[in-house]
Formats: structure tokens, C-alpha cells, sequence
């Protein structure tokens, strides 16, 4: 696929964790350009490398405005990032092209949704649950599944506790892999968490002959709808075990992005 690629200029930076850094793009008023929920973008950036092409998911909800944000992780052992962590600050321009990918909200909402996310998988859900929010989209049931390994690396902490705050049928859920002394959410691996909701089932409580029984009695008689986005080992698991809690593939959204 060929790309359009427009320079554009870095308004903010944001150091939100150690290895994540938040990026606030502006795309010229004269350059006409729109994203859905859910999409991504490409920068064109100049490494040298036959490779100079990334993309990452855009983080922040279509506002109309040509603006958008970017929640990027450090690689060390990249090309990418490691040239946006030190040659990029604001002011900078770069190569940015036309909003991609088919990661988006189905609408109308006619059932639960559960997002599930790991890490900066949780860019692309972001922009999908401001969306609604936003513009007041009617929905059943939301949850928000999001997987870390530390407390301090739970991205947008604070906008979706008040978004459970304020919403009584959204439902945020962190959960944590890693010993956290002090920490009182869920701790585990975001599987548990949306098989409890979704199955009535704690797999985290059973042996693996007693989770498999329960996998081949469901029948998945809540409707839902799931969106997935992280790690690959994390939704190509996410992706198994829904389809065994008897879920259609086409219910199963997922946007791969390591």
C-alpha cells in the first residue's frame, strides 16, 4: 500500500512512566484529516534503515480538530524509538500519513463490550472508549481489562477511575502480574478476569482438567463483544480462550502491535 505522508509538528511531550512517553501531534489546518476510533498512523522517520516506516495506534478520540495522540514505548534494541526519545522535542516535524486500519467500534451497541489490553495495547481502546463517551454512543455494559506488570505502569490511570466514577455500567479493572507490595486490585494475567465476568468461572481457582471441563460446557449465552490489543503472546491466548467460552470469531476484534 502506498502512503501519504505530511509533515507535522510535535506540540507536547509527556514522560508518563519510564519507558512510555505520550506525543501530541498537529497536522496542518489546510491538510484535511480525519480517524476513526480505533486506527493507527504511520511515521516515516529518517533512520537509517531500508525500514524507516512505524506504526502506532492513535490514543486519543477523533475531536475534529487535526490533532491526535500517541502512547510510545521504548525499544532499546530499536531503530524507531530510540530516535524519538533522543532527537524528538516539541516543535519537531515529522512524516506522518492518513489515519489506517480497521481496529474500530461496530455500531450500533446492541451488547457488552469488554475491552482488554496489556501495556500501550491500551492506546487504540482509549481512543475507542473516549469515542463513546464522548459523544454519548448508549451502550450495555463496559469493561476495561488492563494487564501490567507494575502499579506505576498503569497508562491513564486516573481519567479511568473517574470514568467508572461516573459512568455505573463501565467497569475499569486493572490487574498486575508482578508482586506489587501494596497493592489491592486483581493480580494475575487478564484471562482469569474476563472468563469470571464472562463465564461465572474463577480459572485462576481451578486445575487445568477443571478449567477444561468448564471451557467445553459454556455456550457464551451472554452476548458480547470483545476488543483486544497488547502484547502477542497475551491476544493470541485472549483469542483462543474466548472462541472456548463459545464466542463467534466475528466478535473477537483484536490489533496486534509487538
Amino acid at each position: 500500500m502506498k502512503y501519504t505522508f505530511h509533515a507535522c509538528t510535535v506540540e507536547n511531550i509527556i514522560q508518563e512512566t519510564d519507558l512510555v512517553k505520550r506525543f501530541f501531534f498537529k497536522v496542518p489546518d489546510e491538510i484535511p484529516f480525519d480517524f476513526k476510533a480505533g486506527q493507527f498512523i504511520m511515521l516515516n522517520l529518517p533512520l537509517h534503515s531500508k525500514y524507516t516506516n512505524r506504526s502506532y495506534s492513535i490514543a486519543s478520540p477523533p475531536l475534529k480538530n487535526n490533532t491526535f495522540e500517541l502512547a510510545i514505548v521504548l525499544n532499546p534494541k530499536g531503530l524507531g524509538t530510540p530516535f524519538l526519545w533522543e532527537k524528538v522535542t516539541i516543535g519537531t516535524e515529522l512524516q506522518v500519513s492518513q489515519a489506517l486500519g480497521k481496529f474500530q467500534l461496530q455500531e450500533p451497541i446492541v451488547e457488552d463490550l469488554c475491552f482488554i489490553g496489556t501495556g500501550t495495547g491500551i492506546a487504540p481502546l482509549r481512543s475507542i472508549l473516549l469515542h463513546i463517551f464522548n459523544n454519548k454512543i448508549p451502550f450495555k455494559k463496559m469493561y476495561l481489562i488492563f494487564g501490567n506488570r507494575w502499579e506505576k505502569d498503569i497508562l491513564y490511570r486516573k481519567e479511568f477511575e473517574q470514568l467508572e466514577l461516573e459512568n455505573k455500567n463501565f467497569q475499569f479493572i486493572p490487574v498486575l502480574s508482578r508482586d506489587n507490595p501494596g497493592w489491592k486490585g486483581r493480580t494475575g494475567y487478564v484471562h482469569a478476569i474476563y472468563e469470571e465476568i464472562f463465564s461465572g468461572v474463577r480459572r485462576d481457582a481451578l486445575n487445568a482438567s477443571q478449567a477444561l471441563n468448564a471451557s467445553q460446557a459454556l455456550s457464551a449465552s451472554r452476548p458480547a463483544t470483545f476488543y483486544i490489543c497488547g502484547w502477542r503472546d497475551m491476544l493470541k491466548e485472549a483469542r483462543v480462550r474466548i472462541a472456548n467460552m463459545g464466542y463467534d470469531k466475528k466478535k473477537i476484534r483484536f490489533e496486534s502491535y509487538d
